[in-house]
């Protein structure tokens, strides 16, 4: 059945979607997932379709007990509008946002384009989102709720700073967000790597980080009467030197982990005619053309900081051997993205079907 649903999204993706704008296909397409979880017994049949249910997938990470170590990264869910229906197709964990001090309408449209031959996707979307006081109320509406099957689900929110607040406000913006969502939230992330938020990246510098996760650390706290998970994800764009001065400071600072990595503002390597990249324009690409940088970014902090941090692997990972060689490699937990937009709402199943058979081997995954 899984195989067959397989195909038929591959159709549907091949002569519908992939004629569509990005942006407006993204929108129905989640609004589907959402509508068929809504229908009276829709998620328990989400479920049973798509969750794979074997303790070898399970982790324990963060202080949090996960049902697998594969989870939606943020951009997907963005408002956090459809949570546990995300859960319900099998993801362990669901990071949404990134969420900014006040709502803001993002960049001009259209601002996300497909680069199908190389399975990858270029965004600017600009951190559109309902801001963190509607993102919050949400997220405790959640709370109040009953959670889809026997455990929880697990929601990270990242927050970023508003494209409005000039450099000198951030840490005043970033604390903003950080005091509404840390209640409702499992972990917080702190998002510095987008290439899409003038200037943001800019707070990756040593010397403008740190204060930054020290007043988000207090604040986040302080607010949720609780320790608060707390990473910070990374561009791979950065210098080697710059990544394990990162993780230096995560060490410094006692951080949680790190997330590495964002989108990539480079174009190299891509199968794609250049004709059709220059017409996706600026924007952060994602997918498969990301893997060999995302791999190496995590091999790099896992030898800096052993065990002492958990590292979130995203970026390239778009099949069962993919997250098997992330967590073979030292990754804590990892994302996908761009994977479940090109392999459609059984993607995770499909992933997590074969990663709990290669668990279940003796000479298979290494974690």
């Amino acid at each position: 059945m899984i195989n067959g649903a397989g195909r038929v999204y591959r159709a549907l993706f091949r002569t519908v979607l992939r004629r569509m704008d990005a942006e407006t296909a993204h929108r129905l397409g989640f609004g589907a997932i959402r509508a068929l979880a809504r229908v009276p017994g829709g998620a328990a049949l989400m479920r049973r379709a798509c969750v794979e249910d074997d303790p070898a997938l399970r982790v324990h990470a963060l202080g949090l007990d996960l049902p697998g170590p594969l989870g939606l990264a943020a951009g997907f869910d963005k408002n956090a509008r459809g949570v546990n229906a995300l859960a319900a197709l099998g993801f362990a964990f669901v990071e949404v946002g990134t969420v900014t001090a006040a709502p803001q309408p993002g960049n001009p449209r259209p601002r996300l384009f497909r680069l199908v031959n190389d399975r990858a996707v270029v965004n600017r979307m600009g951190f559109n989102n309902d801001g963190s006081e509607a993102v919050a109320a949400r997220l405790r509406h959640r709370l109040g709720k009953v959670s889809i099957g026997r455990s929880p689900v697990v929601v990270g929110v990242n927050i970023g700073r508003s494209a409005v607040v000039p450099d000198e406000h951030a840490v005043v913006d970033y604390v903003a967000s950080a005091r509404r969502l840390a209640p409702c939230a499992d972990y917080l992330v702190v998002n510095v790597s987008s290439p899409n938020t003038s200037g943001l990246r800019d707070l990756q510098a040593i010397q403008r980080l740190r204060p930054l996760l020290t007043a988000v650390r207090t604040a986040a706290d302080g607010a949720a009467r609780r320790h608060v998970p707390l990473l910070v994800k990374i561009a791979p764009d950065l210098a080697d030197d710059d990544v394990l001065a990162v993780a230096d400071l995560g060490l410094e600072l006692g951080l949680d982990g790190i997330v590495a990595t964002n989108t990539t503002t480079s174009r190299d390597g891509l199968v794609t005619p250049a004709e059709e990249v220059g017409a996706a324009g600026a924007g952060g690409l994602s997918g498969p053309p990301l893997r060999a940088r995302s791999l190496e970014v995590l091999r790099l902090l896992r030898s800096r900081v052993g065990d002492r941090l958990a590292l979130v692997s995203v970026g390239g990972v778009d099949s069962a051997a993919d997250v098997a060689e992330r967590l073979s490699a030292g990754a804590t937990l990892v994302q996908a993205y761009t994977a479940f937009v090109y392999g459609g709402p059984l993607w995770p199943r499909r992933v997590n079907h074969v990663l709990a058979r290669q668990l279940h081997s003796p000479t298979g995954v290494h974690r």
